[in-house]
């Protein structure tokens, strides 16, 4: 859906089940058509599509793709991105650090991610641009020693510039731009600006020079043009706020190194302020974010540098004093308190206020998918829940 002629919303629909391709169109259909009802009314309304490994081979078979775009077009929908980062199952079972497997490092990866641009390309309609949200590389402690931490940037990277020469010859035979978007986040290779400006300077351009410059008759500086055009970055606001970075700082930061935004996930995270008169009711309120699913790394600011806190158990074990400490942990968009708990919801209005005068990105994704874990007090109807964070959201623009 456009807001205006900058910029096309949706949300991901990792919040919905989709282990398998029935599952996921199951879900789909489900919630999807009543959401644009509600938002988009007769305008089309676009999709933020997400698809584990199985349900893309699934939808890979027979005509289910063909099928797929007929369901689309008669319902006023299309899809412009899509979420790659989960390989696997999202939803039911423990997910933590498996988010990450199978990673960059390995083809499993590598070939996933091909077929998504592959059906992506399918469905994407004309003039418009296309980008799949993906891993930050791998998870850092997979790889406990310099020389493997090495080795995996190395090979996260040759295998990054593949699909860059798969979007390229895409474009050039349909058209279609397409782009990969890499997607920092606490504990992952890539967690904040400074690692991303590090992976591009002394491993992507590297390897592009040398696997472009074989594959496609490229000198370098070609090579680096080509690299910078089709391999992004998905700036999940919550994910930056949690390195406490400011939105202006992390655009300009990237833009001067010439890294553009392919997509900016528009999420909270909790925000934990210390109580002057003590911090029992915080420690109790925080408590009920504690769920065995996800990953909920909590981090700290001290004396200028960004402290990582594995999962939220081991804070709440610890109790330490501090001042502000913010947790991963994709809360409602629309609010900012949770009784003595906030959000980083700041970040997102400093992120709209900077978009209305740089559009840095064209596509925007709202990424809450934490409603079947929140706590009962913020469990609503999903379907209300979603229309509520769209509307928010396009309300600020």
């Amino acid at each position: 859906m456009h807001i205006n002629k900058d910029f096309q919303l949706t949300y991901c629909t990792n919040v919905h089940p989709g282990s398998d391709w029935e599952t996921t169109f199951e879900s789909i259909k489900k919630h999807v058509p009543e959401i644009k009802r509600q938002v988009a009314d007769d305008r089309p309304f676009g999709l933020g599509l997400r698809l584990s490994n199985k349900a893309s081979e699934e939808l890979g078979t027979g005509q289910r793709l063909t099928e797929f775009r007929q369901w689309l077009d008669t319902n006023g929908l299309y899809v412009f991105t899509m979420n790659g980062f989960p390989y696997g199952n999202f939803h039911n079972e423990r997910v933590k650090d498996d988010v990450h497997a199978p990673d960059w490092t390995t083809r499993e990866r590598l070939v996933y991610t091909k077929r998504m641009f592959d059906q992506l390309a399918a469905i994407l309609p004309d003039r418009l641009s296309g980008g799949i949200s993906t891993s930050p590389v791998s998870y850092k402690y997979w790889h406990t020693s310099e020389e493997a931490t090495k080795e995996a940037f190395d090979t996260g990277a040759k295998n990054m510039v593949e699909v860059a020469v798969h979007l390229y010859k895409i474009e050039q035979e349909t058209g279609q731009y397409l782009h990969l978007d890499i997607e920092p986040e606490p504990d992952g290779m890539l967690e904040n600006s400074e690692e991303v400006l590090s992976f591009f300077s002394d491993y992507l351009l590297p390897a592009a020079k040398v696997y472009l410059g074989a594959e496609l008759d490229m000198d370098g500086v070609r090579a680096e043009e080509v690299l910078r055009r089709y391999i992004t970055v998905c700036y999940d606001v919550c994910h930056f706020s949690l390195a406490f970075e400011e939105p202006r700082d992390t655009f300009e930061r990237l833009a001067k190194a010439g890294i553009r935004i392919g997509k900016i996930q528009v999420s909270a995270a909790l925000k934990i302020i210390a109580d002057p008169k003590g911090n029992e009711a915080i420690w109790e309120a925080l408590s009920h974010f504690d769920e065995p699913v996800y990953l909920h790394q909590v981090t700290e600011q001290i004396d200028g540098r960004v402290k990582t806190y594995n999962d939220l158990p081991i804070v709440l074990k610890e109790k330490k004093a501090f001042e502000e400490l913010r947790a991963h942990f994709h809360v409602p968009v629309f609010l900012e308190k949770f009784g003595v708990l906030y959000s980083t919801q700041d970040h997102i209005l400093k992120v709209v206020e900077y978009l209305k005068e740089h559009p840095v990105s064209e596509h925007l994704e709202v990424e809450t998918y934490t409603w079947d874990v929140l706590p009962p007090g913020l469990k609503k109807d999903l379907t209300e829940s979603i229309v509520r964070e769209l509307n928010w959201l396009i309300e600020k623009f």
